[in-house]
């Protein structure tokens, strides 16, 4: 189905080839993940060239064709033998792959894949809700503002009992932080012990599917200041969403709140993104999306607000858009 209407948009654009290199978009047509590299072309025809190393798993798990990759000039010989001259690229493409590609053929950067991964079958949201599941139980196992550990041990803690509860693996490096690191959106845990606030930004997968939470424990009167001023932003966002308003507008939703309060400087990323195979997939909650949300969609909500050198408070839901937004698992914001 998936190729089926690539090929439709393809056609559309006099376009004979479209080649991916992207490990998840290769999962994504064939249901095999490359291991080492691999060149999926999809054409009427469609064929992944694999390492020989990929060979066997590739013939194990791939839905379309495999043939082993020999070199550049196999390849490009071999499509330009069936007539092709128009080919698009997917936009994450390296540079010295497209230069292996441009002598010999017209070529165009296509968001396709892009696009045919917006909308989620039920079973890949099925996928993110048992990542969710097993992320959420997890966190609450960890019980993490009754531990004394430090913030790098909790976070490996926090790792082994998502795979634990039946994760593969955990969905991004695992955020678990407290104090004045809490400001930073991406820090890294500490080999320290924990302060207040305590910032658990997290995530598991489960059949190669991710999921993405993030919680804020609040302690001193301030703190409880600006976690209510997220949490009615994050609330509001979420109520908002429906199938035919813009990404932006719930974005906007989300920043007018946090601006009422005087803190619009404070939230310094977007209001959310999609979430799948990758971590960080389109359509996004962001100023500048004006992409159409549908039913089929799942996208983060996780509004934020930023005190440089003090603290920061983020809290992140992943929502699956039907007819409005369903907030994925039962954590509670705390």
């Amino acid at each position: 189905m998936h190729i089926n209407n690539i090929l439709k948009d393809m056609e559309k654009d006099n376009i004979q080839a479209y080649l991916l290199t992207q490990f998840t978009n290769i999962q994504y047509i064939s249901n095999y993940k490359p291991t080492s590299f691999a060149f999926c072309v999809i054409k009427e025809e469609p064929i992944i060239y694999a390492s020989k190393m990929d060979m066997e798993i590739a013939n194990m798990n791939s839905s379309i064709e495999v043939k082993e990759f020999d070199k550049f000039e196999t390849m490009v010989s071999e499509l330009k033998e069936e007539g092709i001259k128009n080919m698009a690229i997917e936009p994450s493409l390296v540079y010295s792959t497209y230069e292996k590609f441009r002598d010999d053929f017209n070529i165009e950067s296509k968001k396709y894949i892009d696009n045919e991964r917006m909308i989620k079958s039920p079973q890949e949201i099925k996928n993110i809700e048992k990542a969710t599941e097993i992320a959420q139980t997890a966190f609450k196992e960890l019980d993490v503002s009754n531990r004394n550990e430090t913030e790098d041990v909790l976070a490996f803690d926090l790792v082994r009992l998502m795979i634990e509860n039946g994760a593969s693996s955990e969905s991004f490096d695992t955020i678990l932080v407290s104090g004045a690191s809490t400001s930073l959106p991406h820090a890294v845990p500490q080999a320290k012990k924990l302060e207040t606030p305590i910032l658990i930004d997290w995530g598991s997968k489960y059949n190669g599917y991710c999921s993405d939470n993030t919680r804020t424990i609040v302690y001193t009167e301030k703190e409880h200041e600006i976690f209510d001023i997220v949490k009615e932003s994050h609330d509001n966002a979420i109520k908002a969403i429906k199938p035919g308003l813009k990404c932006c507008e719930i974005d906007k939703v989300a920043r007018d709140i946090i601006k009422e309060y005087g803190f619009e400087d404070k939230f310094i990323h977007s209001t959310g993104h999609s979430l799948g195979l990758d971590i960080h997939e389109n359509p996004g909650f962001s100023i500048k999306d004006d992409t159409v949300i549908e039913k089929g969609m799942v996208i983060t909500v996780e509004p934020g607000i930023y005190l440089e050198g003090d603290f920061g408070v983020r809290l992140e839901d992943t929502i699956a858009v039907e007819n409005k937004g369903r907030i994925l698992g039962n954590l509670p914001l705390m």
